[in-house]
């Protein structure tokens, strides 16, 4: 994801603080308290083992998060809110099984070990600005194995936006959205708990719809007409 910012990206501005995409801490999409890092810290499912600051170039901040009683693992990534362009580009890199910052320095190893995004990942996600409603992306972004991954996209109009770019990656949209939206993480959370649980492409798609309806305050028919599954 990249960090919300009122100076570098087309949204609708937000209180200074919350949209400084150099302040992984207070910034509406991270550290604020539907961020995502503070809502997975704040719930009682997930634990946040690691927290590094800056382990790549333009990305500020990751937080390495276990599952509680799945053996599932998350990494979140911060950009740099100015980096949005990377982020996106990282983002269906991922989704096409690439390697993310290869050759670059990681300065997130413990014991031995790089908490880096998998090449192999289950679920890879997008969460926040739509940035393809500001800009295009230059390159085609193919996939690369045989594995196919599942893509969530938590960003006003995802599917109309990012159809074009998604499909070359081989990944499969698992949850995406229809018109505008508010991209906290409380949708993200409400959709990895029904992965985790076993439940059916639609089910996930409900569960994404109650969340959301819950913390926006709106019906959940209204709710259920934002989210979209598969192409």
């Amino acid at each position: 994801m990249a960090l919300a910012d009122n100076a570098h990206q087309g949204i609708i501005p937000v209180p200074a603080a919350l949209g400084n995409g150099d302040d992984p801490e207070r910034n509406l999409y991270w550290g604020a308290a539907f961020g995502v890092r503070t809502f997975f810290r704040k719930s009682a499912e997930w634990h946040e083992t690691f927290i590094f600051e800056k382990p790549y170039k333009t990305v500020l901040a990751r937080s390495v998060f276990a599952h509680r009683m799945q053996n599932v693992i998350l990494i979140a990534d911060a950009y740099q809110g100015r980096e949005i362009k990377r982020a996106l580009k990282d983002f269906l890199s991922a989704a096409a099984g690439q390697r993310l910052h290869a050759g670059e320095p990681a300065t997130c190893m413990i014991g031995g070990v790089v908490w880096c995004s998998p090449e192999d990942a289950d679920i890879v996600a997008y969460v926040g600005h739509d940035g393809l409603m500001d800009f295009s992306l230059e390159e085609v972004i193919s996939g690369q194995g045989d594995a196919k991954r599942s893509a969530i996209v938590l960003a006003c109009a995802s599917k109309q936006y990012f159809a074009s770019v998604l499909r070359p990656t081989g990944a499969q949209p698992l949850l995406w959205t229809t018109n505008l939206m508010a991209p906290e993480a409380y949708t993200l959370k409400a959709a990895l708990d029904a992965w985790i649980a076993g439940e059916s492409d639609e089910q996930i798609r409900q569960r994404a719809a109650a969340a959301y309806a819950q913390y926006q305050k709106i019906s959940t028919k209204v709710a259920l007409g934002l989210f979209s599954k598969g192409w």
